[in-house]
């Protein structure tokens, strides 16, 4: 007996990347096991991908790469961390580990697992490409997948009690970061005020293009943390076109040391639920404690919600649900989200059924707030009247309000009109919010200066959309 597919299965049909062979980060350690011959093996593996390590490289002879060649023509080419490799193991494997070979056997069947993709994860997935720090610490990095596409992952560090950045920022058990993930190359969703929507939907990430994101995220965090100043990255900017391998220019980046990654928002580029089985896919492997160890209530999957049914796709999933209404008057609702289709009642509707069924009832309304547009008195009174009605119908739910201020996405159309309200309107729509008994936080702007905040993620590899045809 074949099972009915919901309106919002109908509408999306998920793409797939260039493959949908998997890699070892979208792997349980049971299934690595498996594929490597033993669970000492899988948990080597594990150990280093989940510090941004890739096995392959840190176990492989000095002279040997995935391609036959010399090491240093690839594996080297953005990071010398691999150059002591004795060294790099003392810093991100087990004691008793240590001392452990991951075997020729097991590499083979490693680079046999990542024969679609250059035989690595490590500039073979994915290559780290460029990295934007801005003067608050934020630090957008950008990915090249295989076939040439980029996204945007953006870390978003927050020191708790510090007095200034200088002398907080390196005590690492007083900080968090925020990782920001893409979950496509572009969205299909169009709001009027984000750059992402400006691109269309390009393509879906698969759950390992996802969770690669988050390997070069704690990548990142650690090689920041591996001097007590600041660390200058030697990286490369590739000069060529999108799918080129040749070198391009060298620089020097200098980092501010990260605090520990402890949440992963998926915000970034792409419309989660337009990809829930890779997202899924990849909760499940962001929240297993032997692997990257992150807790449901701090993996946050943000949906525009295109159907009722889209907020159903998460209602198993180990995460928080947070949902980006921006209005809930229907004509205005059309006018920044001009995809919907259904009235805010109806969506209002699929939120309350899915968190019903939930364990997990913490969730959030986001409010893009733009001067003029959604930002009055008006639009505040009849927001606490929406969320009423949620908690009202939902036992135990706990709806948080935020208020993220419009950031800036440049162009023309209906954004070139829009503007970031004034810090006094934006509290006032709180104050009014509280008053009437809906607990609501304002966003902070972060990393606008690298075109790192929220709205701002954009890349410029469009070529391909026409090879894709009809499968985008």
């Amino acid at each position: 007996m074949t099972s009915t597919p919901s309106a919002h299965q109908l509408e999306v049909e998920e793409d797939s990347a260039t493959s949908t062979q998997r890699t070892a980060l979208s792997m349980t350690l049971e299934e690595l096991s498996e594929t490597l011959g033993g669970l000492g093996r899988s948990q080597l593996a594990w150990d280093c991908l989940k510090l941004g390590v890739d096995p392959y490289y840190l176990f492989s002879p000095d002279n040997e790469s995935s391609n036959g060649t010399s090491s240093s023509s690839k594996q080297y080419q953005y990071w010398n961390e691999y150059a002591d490799k004795e060294a790099l193991k003392k810093q991100v494997l087990p004691t008793p580990r240590q001392s452990q070979p991951l075997g020729s056997s097991a590499l083979n069947k490693l680079s046999s697992l990542h024969s679609h993709c250059g035989n690595t994860i490590e500039n073979g997935l994915a290559t780290l490409v460029h990295i934007s720090p801005s003067s608050d610490g934020t630090t957008k990095l950008l990915v090249r997948l295989v076939d040439g596409f980029e996204v945007e992952t953006v870390l978003i560090p927050f020191w708790a009690q510090r007095t200034s950045k200088n002398t907080e920022k390196n005590n690492l058990g007083k900080g968090r970061t925020t990782v920001c993930i893409s979950s496509q190359v572009g969205c299909r969703q169009g709001c009027t005020f984000c750059a992402t929507g400006k691109m269309g939907k390009l393509r879906s990430l698969t759950t390992d293009e996802i969770l690669v994101q988050m390997f070069f995220a704690q990548k990142m965090v650690r090689l920041s943390n591996t001097s007590k100043n600041e660390q200058v990255l030697s990286v490369v900017d590739d000069a060529g076109d999108a799918t080129s391998t040749t070198m391009g220019t060298r620089r020097r980046v200098a980092v501010t040391p990260l605090p520990p990654i402890t949440n992963v928002v998926f915000m970034g580029m792409g419309e989660p639920a337009d990809n829930a089985k890779s997202v899924r896919g990849a909760i499940n492997i962001l929240t297993r404690n032997e692997l990257f160890h992150l807790s449901a209530s701090r993996v946050t999957v943000s949906t525009v919600a295109p159907t009722p049914e889209a907020f159903h796709e998460f209602k198993d999933s180990r995460c928080a649900l947070a949902w980006s209404v921006h209005a809930v008057r229907d004509e205005l609702r059309k006018q920044l989200v001009p995809t919907t289709k259904y009235t805010m009642d109806q969506l209002r509707q699929g939120f309350i059924d899915t968190l019903k069924q939930r364990s997990l009832r913490t969730a959030m309304i986001e409010i893009a707030l733009i001067d003029g547009v959604n930002d009055s008195i008006r639009e505040a009174d009849e927001l606490a009247a929406f969320v009423d009605e949620i908690t009202a119908q939902v036992p135990g739910c706990n709806i948080i309000c935020n208020l993220i201020p419009y950031n800036d996405i440049g162009g023309g159309g209906t954004a070139s009109s829009f503007r970031k309200p004034s810090m006094e309107r934006v509290m006032e729509f709180r104050k009014r919010l509280k008053e009437l008994g809906v607990y609501a936080a304002v966003r902070g702007t972060r990393g606008d200066d690298e075109s790192a905040a929220c709205g701002q993620l954009v890349t410029s590899r469009k070529q391909k959309k026409e090879e894709l045809g009809a499968a985008v």
